[in-house]
């Protein structure tokens, strides 16, 4: 016996085995069961979803010899010569093939006869939108009033190309795309139902380029099928689809990240030479983005990617796919698209390293400054004060600014006072023993501030380990003065030591982001922990349930300390509590500045 695709093998014989068009089979089912059936009915919906099936299970309910129900015996002489395609009171008509007149002249002029065989003719017309404006008004008056013993079944996949009057005279039914988990769901209970070995991912890469198809969803399981030899594994169908995959979007993201316009387009290089498609790369980018952003939305300071950041590189690659298909080139297109981002790219992100001749703030005061505030801007040139902040945008944690500090530094630029204005000083800035300007400017070397700066930092972290000799430091501390950025960063910021014994570092990766995880970023960390160590580390990084906090977590924590200590100060404050007396007002929300 010849193979039988699965498309063709799988295709429902009821109401039952219909998959994601639920809206439709129960206006049917009641419409069939109560016998309120109308003369008429058209299913619009793109390719593969099920229009043409649907119309013969009706075919097939309205003729079962055991009489008009949404469940048709399955094994009477007229529901298996529906299902053998053989029946002679099913007159299926392709209107791409039978556009012309005549043609439907003919139709019609049969459609007076009694059926032969069946309770009911049922003209089911495929692709109706095809037919010429001539043959539309030809089948009018027939189709509004159509002899009793016939029924019309339209389908189409462009129902703007049909006549109102046609659509007038009928019921529609608009089917859906069918999602990709449910795609997903299926194909997978599919496979082992045919006894394929399969990888859930490569099913799921199936389903998004379906895009909704269930038809092509299949037959693009039998391409897998047979391209991986009876297995269906993910590296299989990547290539076979060539689509991009997770790793490919990832170091495109931490190439952005980094500001390295030489790395994206070397990247860029890469996909063209794999003939990959820069239309589902940026699809891939917009899905990776948008993942980000909500995370960052539901977990505050849990990407170190800014929100506004994430948000203009949504729009800008929403715009070069939409452009897209314009350009003279695709890859010139989509190496434009990311050059823009860097363009245009927010300055002074937590990413971005501060110069070495910034004083006043630490590496990683400015990298947590930057992480809590709404807007990012680069501290350069002359020094800043972490602890010269505003005691009332702070909720007193800024009280230890010393007026020293205002005489000894330059005027800053506007920028640098933006960021001075709206920054609350970390905690350990306040506790932290002002330091004259000539002194840190005598300073040789950092040896032995790594060194020295330990105890004072301990109670603000829960994993003091030993960094060099019987030093200790807090590892929220070390995660703050690494000078790497991107998806390297992000993994040191989400994850917490399990051993820290130089040259061996042993981190545990929450399993929320995992996706994170590659041996190039593993590469990455360890050679910004070599730089803050001053010894090479040889790192490992497991993936698990993190019940610590992590440096993301931490900050988060500090941040909505700060927040409660602001809003508690300025209730308890004197000159409010006589506002709101004297006014009647009241106080609703307390925002940072």
């Amino acid at each position: 016996m010849s193979y039988e695709v699965l498309a063709r093998k799988l295709r429902p014989m009821g109401f039952d085995a219909l998959v994601g068009q639920a809206h439709v089979v129960r206006a049917l089912r009641h419409a069939l069961d109560a016998g309120r059936l109308h003369h008429a009915y058209m299913f619009t919906g793109t390719r593969g979803v099920g229009k043409t099936t649907i119309a013969r299970i009706v075919a097939k309910s309205l003729n079962c010899e055991q009489g008009v129900s949404a469940t048709p015996c399955e094994k009477c002489a007229i529901c298996l010569e529906i299902k053998e395609n053989r029946f002679i009171d099913l007159i299926e008509v392709d209107a791409a093939s039978r556009t012309g007149v005549d043609d439907t002249r003919e139709l019609l002029e049969n459609a007076q006869y009694m059926p032969a065989r069946g309770r009911y003719k049922v003209y089911l017309i495929d692709e109706v939108h095809m037919l010429s404006m001539a043959s539309f008004n030809a089948l009018l008056k027939t189709l509004e009033e159509p002899p009793e013993h016939v029924k019309f079944l339209l389908a189409t996949t462009d129902p703007k190309k049909v006549p109102v009057t046609v659509l007038s005279r009928c019921l529609q039914f608009q089917l859906k795309n069918i999602s990709p988990q449910i795609i997903t769901e299926y194909i997978a209970g599919v496979l082992a139902t045919e006894e394929v070995v399969f990888e859930t991912p490569a099913i799921e890469v199936i389903a998004r380029s379906a895009e909704g198809s269930m038809r092509d969803a299949l037959s693009l399981t039998d391409q897998a099928i047979a391209f991986g030899q009876g297995k269906l594994l993910q590296a299989d169908v990547v290539t076979m689809l060539g689509v991009v995959g997770r790793d490919e979007v990832t170091a495109l993201l931490q190439a952005l990240s980094a500001g390295s316009a030489e790395h994206i387009l070397a990247l860029t290089a890469e996909l063209a030479e794999r003939n990959a498609d820069f239309a589902d790369v940026l699809k891939g980018l917009l899905e990776a983005l948008h993942s980000m952003a909500v995370d960052i939305a539901l977990k505050p300071q849990a990407s170190d990617f800014a929100a506004d950041e994430l948000q203009l590189y949504y729009q800008i690659a929403l715009v070069g796919l939409r452009d897209l298909p314009i350009v003279p080139d695709q890859r010139s297109g989509f190496e434009m698209t990311l050059l823009r981002m860097l363009a245009f790219a927010p300055q002074g992100d937590s990413k971005v390293p501060p110069r070495a001749n910034t004083q006043g703030v630490s590496e990683g005061d400015a990298s947590s400054a930057a992480a809590m505030t709404s807007e990012s801007v680069q501290v350069t040139g002359a020094s800043v004060d972490a602890t010269a902040v505003d005691t009332n945008n702070s909720g007193g944690e800024g009280a230890a600014a010393t007026p020293q500090a205002d005489e000894a530094t330059p005027k800053q630029p506007e920028a640098e006072k933006k960021t001075s204005e709206l920054v609350p000083a970390p905690a350990k800035a306040a506790q932290e023993p002002q330091e004259p300007e000539e002194e840190r400017e005598e300073e040789p070397e950092k040896e032995p501030e790594k060194k020295q700066a330990v105890d004072q930092n301990l109670e603000e972290g829960d994993w003091p380990v030993t960094i060099s000799g019987d030093a200790l430091i807090d590892w929220h501390e070390l995660v703050k003065r690494l000078t790497i950025g991107g998806v390297a960063r992000m993994i040191a910021e989400h994850s917490v030591p399990l051993s820290f014994a130089l040259p061996n570092v042993a981190l545990l990766l929450s399993s929320q982001h995992d996706m994170l995880l590659s041996d190039a970023q593993v590469v990455n960390l360890a050679r910004g922990l070599s730089e803050v160590c001053d010894q090479t580390v040889n790192l490992t990084v497991e993936v698990g349930n993190v019940r610590e906090e992590t440096p993301s977590v931490y900050r988060a924590r500090l941040a909505h300390e700060r927040q409660i200590s602001a809003e508690q100060s300025l209730q308890q404050d004197e000159t409010v509590k006589g506002l709101l007396a004297d006014f009647g007002g009241s106080i609703d929300e307390v925002k940072p500045a």
